[in-house]
């Protein structure tokens, strides 16, 4: 990739000001496949420039001109697609397979959506004397994680571009690789020089910088709530938007009247997705009490049938994304047992027969109190905790009794019932029985989760600004 080594700013692939790097390590061996630069407060600068000195012209463009570059933009993304999905499991250890049914894919139905949220939206209306109207908030700085890299990157760039805005977008320097070739299929798409701007670089450094620049207008950050709160306060002297999509330990609840194997089944596979690094896993597990033995032998099998290994290969969970992740999971474990969860399945250690790489065992704990740090903290690996609950409302108040609140998951047999329960959970998003996830719904937190919301409309109405002009008329 002969423009990993630079940055996109200004329509042209420029050297970064710093010579310095860090390394890039394949999460499946520990091999060295990259030396990621690392910019500066300098190259914030130069971005930000020409992000704002395109915005009077791209922030006038027409809804069909920018639905037509965005068009131009998903073809390419069609045309390169097996390509991104093998950059991301290089990068970042998701399995091939997965990268193409889904990492791949969400990157692609986030165009679609945006696309789609353009030409349905209306820009203005006449209430009376008033004219009310939406723009695009301005220059936006995208900082974006390592664990989706075309979702967190993509769900954020394809409204902006829809709604006019420029942007500098800080993709984790984790996974540069599919995030450069973004880059690339944005200059090849024709978008004018200076509408979107790439740059890599530590989240203290580069983040905090675009966070504090006087000239970007909105900070749109998916990541840890640690880092979540570092961007709101350095956000905070120029009164930008900001705009969070943070960290989540999100509740199962399977009620008593549902098919308790199928469900735990589920369950534990949708915690596992992606090797347990996904903010919406469901690593919270919460069966009737008096199950919780039947859970105990359900998730022990459907734990033991997830084969962990190469990632270009067929297993069917690859690694961790790197050594710090790994020794952090690990630590993690090590608590539930030492605070006296029930080790159900996996455990510490390497899987056996894997010596290298960070690959982490698929782990159930069950007798999981909500007070122990396995049951609060965010895991972020393949890790689950079943927790039990005497009453409905006690799952309720389980499920609610977390600082985040990002989504939830309710199993029943009977609609009502996942409804009824649904309502009183605190959490921006919920999937009733194993119901697909949809690029067209909002997403987002309540608490420490963060605030505003993306995919489809909501995203688009992320990037505006509202203005009444009074006597229009």
């Amino acid at each position: 990739m002969q423009n990993l080594g630079k940055f996109y700013i200004g329509g042209a692939w420029v050297a970064p000001f710093s010579s310095a790097t860090t390394p890039l390590i394949n999460p499946a061996n520990e091999d060295n496949i990259a030396d990621v630069p690392m910019g500066d407060a300098r190259d914030v600068n130069a971005a930000v420039a020409a992000a704002k000195a395109v915005f009077p012209s791209w922030s006038q463009t027409t809804v069909p001109e920018r639905a037509a570059l965005l068009r131009r933009l998903l073809h390419l993304y069609n045309e390169a697609y097996d390509e991104i999905a093998e950059l991301m499991t290089r990068e970042m250890g998701t399995t091939i397979g997965f990268s193409k049914t889904a990492q791949a894919a969400v990157g692609r139905m986030h165009i679609e959506a945006a696309i789609e949220a353009l030409e349905a939206e209306t820009f203005e209306e006449l209430r009376g004397n008033i004219l009310i109207s939406k723009e695009p908030v301005g220059v936006c700085a995208l900082i974006t994680p390592w664990n989706w890299p075309m979702n967190q990157l993509v769900v954020k760039a394809a409204p902006a571009l829809a709604a006019g805005c420029t942007m500098v977008a800080k993709p984790s320097e984790f996974s540069p690789l599919s995030s450069v070739r973004f880059a690339e299929l944005i200059a090849e798409a024709g978008f004018p020089a200076g509408v979107y701007n790439h740059i890599l670089g530590e989240g203290a450094i580069v983040g905090s910088a675009l966070s504090r620049h006087g000239d970007v207008d909105m900070v749109s950050v998916t990541g840890s709530t640690r880092a979540g709160v570092a961007v709101a306060k350095d956000a905070a002297d120029t009164v930008k938007r900001v705009a969070q999509e943070l960290g989540g330990k999100s509740a199962n609840i399977i009620l008593a009247d549902a098919d308790l194997a199928a469900a735990v089944e589920a369950g534990v596979s949708e915690c596992f997705i992606n090797a347990g690094q996904a903010c919406r896993a469901p690593t919270r597990m919460l069966v009737p009490m008096d199950r919780m033995e039947e859970a105990k032998a359900a998730a022990r099998e459907a734990a033991e049938a997830h084969d962990v290994g190469d990632p270009m290969g067929d297993a069917s969970l690859g690694p961790v994304v790197n050594q710090s992740q790994f020794r952090r999971i690990q630590a993690l474990i090590e608590a539930g047992i030492a605070e006296g969860a029930t080790l159900v399945a996996g455990g510490p250690g390497l899987p056996e027969g894997l010596d290298r790489g960070f690959y982490i065992k698929p782990t159930v704990f069950a007798d999981v109190t909500n007070d122990m740090t396995i049951a609060q903290e965010e895991i972020f690996g393949p890790v689950l905790t079943i927790l039990g609950y005497e009453s409905e409302a006690q799952a309720i108040e389980i499920a609610n009794d977390t600082v985040y609140g990002l989504s939830a998951y309710v199993q029943s047999a009977d609609i009502k019932n996942a409804r009824r329960v649904a309502r009183q959970l605190r959490v921006g998003a919920i999937w009733l029985n194993g119901a697909a996830w949809d690029a067209r719904a909002p997403f987002g937190g309540y608490k420490q989760s963060g605030n505003g919301r993306e995919h489809g409309k909501w995203g688009l109405h992320d990037y505006l600004e509202i203005k009444s002009i009074t006597g229009w008329a």
